[in-house]
This record gives C-alpha cells, sequence and structure tokens, in this order.
C-alpha cells in the first residue's frame, strides 16, 4: 500500500447497492495490487446522517458527511465517486469536475443525451487542466470478457458477422414485488433499456471495437402498478401493502443494430426472465471462429477456431484464472475463480494507474454519451413503433 503524497483521497456520493460494491474494491485495490497512486477513503456523502453514519463504519470510510457538496471543497479528496441514481450524476459530476476532482461516474452516464453532453463537456474542459473522467462500466473488467477483447484484438476469430447480447435478470418478475426508484423514470431515465442494456451495449462496443450505426426497437412494459417499499437492500425490498406506486419504465428492451464493421447485433434486456439471476450472455460469431460467455459462470470463454481440424474442432473452454489472463496475476491459485466483486477492484485498479500515468482512463465519459445515444435511439425507436434510427 501507499501512503502520503502516494495517495488520493476518495469521496464517495451515495452508499446502497452501488455504493457498497465500490467501496469494496477502494479497500481492496491496494491489498492486492501494486500501486503507484493507491486510494484513501477519505468520506462518503449521503443525504440521512444516521445512515451515512453508519454506512462509513460497516464500508470502511474514514468519515461521513451529510451532503455531496461538502466533499467539493475539502482538499484532502481529489476523487469523486458518483453512485447516485440517474437524474443526480450531471449535477454531481460537473461540479466535481468544476472544482478539480477526479470523477468516477456510474453507468448509465445520465439520464438523457442532453445531461450526457454537459457531462462530456465537463469532462473535456476539465482534462486540458489534467483532470480525468470515467464512466463505470465495470463488466469491462471481468477477465474472461477482457480475454474475449484481446482474441478479437488478435484477429483470432476474423471479421466480425455477429454480436448476439443478453441481459437477463428475474427481480421484479413477480408482479407483487415492490416499487423501487429503478422503477421511476424520472429518477433512473429508462428502465431495464437502461440499466442493464447499457451494458451489453458498451460491452459489443469493448469486445469488438466497433459501434453501432442504426439501431431498432420495441419496448415492453408488463407491470404497470406496484406496491410501494416499506424497505429495501440492494435489488429487493419489503412491499408496503398500503400504497401503490406507478411504473414508469421498460421492463424489458428488445433491439438490433448494424455494427460500424458491416456485421449484425441483437441485444435483449429484461427483468422478468424468471431463473435468470445475472445472465449477461455474449456470442460473438467471426469469419474465423466465435466465443461465447455467460456471466453466471463468469470464470469461463468458450472459444472456436474454424480453422481447426473438422474431426476435433469444437468449442474450447478456457478457465480465465492464469495468471497470464487479464488482471489473474494478482489474485488466487489458479482455477480458484473469481467473482462480482472482483471487476470492481479492477475497475479502481485500472483507474488508479491510468491517474498515475497521466492517461484519460476508460471508458470514458465521451464512451458513455455514445452508449446514451444508442439507448435513445432504441427509445425513439419503440416510440414509433420499431422503425430504424441512424446513430451518427
Amino acid at each position: 500500500m501507499s501512503s502520503g503524497e502516494n495517495e488520493l483521497g476518495v469521496g464517495m456520493v451515495g452508499y446502497a447497492f452501488m455504493g457498497a460494491a465500490h467501496s469494496q474494491a477502494w479497500r481492496t485495490a491496494p491489498r492486492f495490487f501494486d500501486l503507484a497512486l493507491a486510494p484513501r477513503m477519505r468520506a462518503v456523502a449521503g443525504r440521512d446522517e444516521a445512515g451515512v453514519r453508519a454506512a462509513a463504519d460497516r464500508l470502511g470510510w474514514d468519515e461521513a458527511v451529510v451532503g455531496w457538496r461538502e466533499l467539493l471543497t475539502r482538499d484532502d479528496i481529489g476523487l469523486i465517486d458518483v453512485c447516485t441514481p440517474g437524474d443526480t450524476h450531471a449535477e454531481i459530476a460537473v461540479a466535481a469536475l468544476e472544482a478539480g476532482k477526479h470523477v468516477l461516474c456510474e453507468k448509465p452516464l445520465a439520464n438523457s443525451v442532453a445531461e450526457a453532453e454537459k457531462m462530456v463537456a465537463a469532462a473535456d474542459a476539465a482534462a486540458e487542466r489534467g483532470v480525468r473522467a470515467m464512466v463505470g462500466f465495470t463488466y469491462r473488467r471481468v477477465p474472461a470478457i477482457a480475454l474475449a477483447r484481446q482474441l478479437v484484438e488478435q484477429g483470432r476469430i476474423g471479421e466480425v458477422r455477429h454480436v448476439r447480447a443478453q441481459y437477463l435478470q428475474d427481480w421484479i418478475a413477480d408482479p407483487d414485488a415492490p416499487m423501487s426508484w429503478r422503477l421511476d423514470k424520472q429518477k433512473a431515465g429508462s428502465g431495464a433499456l437502461g440499466d442493464i442494456g447499457a451494458h451489453i451495449v458498451d460491452l459489443a462496443k469493448f469486445i469488438t471495437g466497433e459501434s453501432l450505426t442504426g439501431v431498432s426497437g420495441l419496448l415492453e412494459t408488463f407491470v404497470h402498478e406496484r406496491p410501494e417499499a416499506s424497505s429495501s437492500s440492494g435489488l429487493s425490498g419489503v412491499a408496503d401493502g398500503a400504497r401503490t406506486g406507478k411504473v414508469t419504465v421498460d421492463d424489458a428492451a428488445v433491439f438490433f443494430g448494424r455494427l460500424s464493421g458491416g456485421g449484425l447485433a441483437t441485444f435483449e434486456a429484461t427483468r422478468f426472465a424468471w431463473g435468470r439471476k445475472n445472465a449477461i450472455r455474449l456470442e460473438i460469431n467471426g469469419s474465423k471462429g466465435s466465443l461465447a460467455f455467460d456471466f453466471e459462470d463468469m470464470n469461463l470463454l468458450h472459444f472456436f477456431d474454424a480453422t481447426d481440424d473438422a474431426t476435433t474442432a469444437g468449442f474450447r473452454r478456457i478457465v480465465v484464472t492464469e495468471p497470464e489472463h487479464p488482471y489473474g496475476g494478482a489474485w488466487w491459485p489458479a482455477g480458484h475463480g473469481l467473482g462480482y466483486e472482483h471487476a470492481f477492484t479492477h475497475q479502481v485498479v485500472d483507474l488508479m494507474r491510468d491517474l498515475a500515468a497521466g492517461r484519460q482512463p476508460t471508458p470514458s465519459f465521451r464512451d458513455g454519451l455514445e452508449v446514451q445515444r444508442v439507448l435513445d435511439a432504441v427509445e425513439r425507436s419503440a416510440a414509433g413503433g420499431g422503425g430504424w434510427i441512424a446513430l451518427t
């Protein structure tokens, strides 16, 4: 671990599900990775004094503060980590960048293209002063996904022809599951489309290196009214029983698009797939082979090499835990699998290394804006009955 001048003080805004995941990463990264610049968990901010104090104690922060603006005035804090609902991302991130603080912001970047554009403008201006901004598309840091990107970059599957991407969950498949801020368009921006669909849009670009040039999509809301929650934890909650709230976002999204290299891509995002807890499923077919991945078996990558002899050809099952694999050398002996939380740690590691080297971390706010434009195009397509929307 580093200390003193090799530390970067971190202030985090929000302390629920994502706040807990980010806190674990800030705590762990300097203990397993050699970092020239190490994070120091200075303060966590929230609106409820009792809640934020309890979170600071539980998650390992030096102190708790009520209200995020105090973090921007402190000399011992150099980075703001935004773990709040989407409707607050733009205000917090722009103010932090203008105050000279680096920013890590959860995905999707914002609730609208206009907000995302303001955030990119603020990030561009800050970059001229050496202040950096990154959006947290954390699944990029899953070792098997990082290996998939390497194989595509090396030409192992040739020209990309198909991308099939699904993100399937079931946490609101029960119509009696209670309301959540994720079901309120004013707070969340969109439903399954932005909450989980944003991830697979980003992963398609990350792995293939190609962008979407146009999309056509449909959105559906299956349950329009739900009981209000009397309490919540993570993605679940306890129904109030006496009051109901209106669901104002999509429950499911399906869309297809064309890649900049000419290939075709299909996407599905739903929180109504009973039995699928966090199934991010990706299959990429190229002119020389294929790759397949499912996050519910996250340490495995399946690779088909079409140049193999047909008598023995088949998908190769790669256990992505070797020291030679992305991020692998810092953890356990080969075969001792990693979990959900490790990708957040890898995100911190990459961010700290980029900041120490004076590099722009990725994905940037501009990358986040590109995803936001895809989400917006899908919404506009669905509103018009599924017509084609070109992306420029």
